[in-house]
């Protein structure tokens, strides 16, 4: 395994295996197994595995906890190391923008709503980063995790409204043996938080199974933990809109404060067209 964090020398290396497949493996770093499920999946389908460890300033707001994010990078290495990834794309803030853009790239409706109505830009600096990383490493696959449904329905968007030539693999969130889904911000959580944090999963299958409302599911966190919910919803997918009566692919999907820590969590589920409302 090698890291390699210059554009030049990234680009060298897929130079020589451009007759073999590449499997892209994005990640902010701070891995766990949930990014190891990415690469225990990128290795099964392509030749070559490339993790990109980057945490990406551009999709940070400027109240949110970009200087602070969890970072590890040998613990990181370790692990990819483990995992079987070939090489480690890990460039500087510098190397990914060495001057201001003069260019910008705007997601549309897609970002108005979920983590996108609390987080205006967010998505705009996630598809700088993916295009930027696509068009360095050029990978047959890129893999990315469902836990971020609304970022991986914005990049499966990216590829194909314009045309780039990768296939975008979706890999089922992994969850700790409570169900809390595994997150790179769970560290941020304190031991009275972390036991309170399990509850929202579980609040998500309540209302899939029709159990709860949505404002029961609400307040039902609200009044366990000490959370926040920011937003709990249900919108078709992957266009991330309202349902109708035609809509067969659903996602129910929160996001809760607890304490100064931003969880998101989702269930995604398919209907037959005769049963969908």
């Amino acid at each position: 395994m090698k890291v390699i964090t210059t554009i030049g020398d990234m680009k060298a290396v897929i130079n020589k295996h451009h007759h073999q497949t590449i499997g892209l493996v994005p990640t902010m770093g701070y891995l766990h197994e949930g990014h190891v499920a990415l690469v225990t999946q990128a290795k099964k389908e392509n030749d070559i595995v490339v993790m990109s460890i980057f945490v990406n300033p551009t999709q940070f707001g400027p109240n949110e906890d970009f200087e602070s994010y969890p970072r590890d990078f040998d613990r990181d290495v370790m692990l990819a190391t483990e995992a079987g990834v070939d090489y480690i794309f890990a460039p500087s803030v510098t190397e990914m923008y060495p001057r201001t853009s003069s260019l910008h790239l705007h997601v549309g409706e897609m970002a108005q709503t979920l983590c996108g109505a609390s987080r205006p830009n967010h998505f705009d600096g996630v598809v700088q980063i993916v295009t930027k990383l696509l068009h360095i490493i050029e990978p047959t696959h890129a893999y990315f995790g469902q836990k971020d449904a609304q970022q991986l329905a914005i990049i499966e968007a990216l590829v194909r409204d314009y045309n780039f030539p990768v296939i975008i693999r979706s890999v089922p969130i992994i969850r700790e043996a409570d169900g809390l889904a595994k997150s790179s911000r769970n560290v941020y959580l304190t031991p009275i938080e972390r036991q309170q944090a399990p509850v929202i999963y579980a609040t998500l299958q309540q209302i899939q199974n029709e159990v709860w409302t949505i404002a029961e599911g609400i307040a039902h966190i609200e009044k366990v933990t000490t959370g926040k919910v920011d937003y709990l919803t249900k919108l078709s997918y992957p266009d991330l809109t309202k349902p109708t009566a035609e809509t067969t692919a659903f996602i129910l999907a929160a996001a809760v404060y607890i304490g100064t820590t931003r969880l998101i969590d989702n269930v995604i589920w398919e209907v037959t067209a005769c049963c969908a409302q």
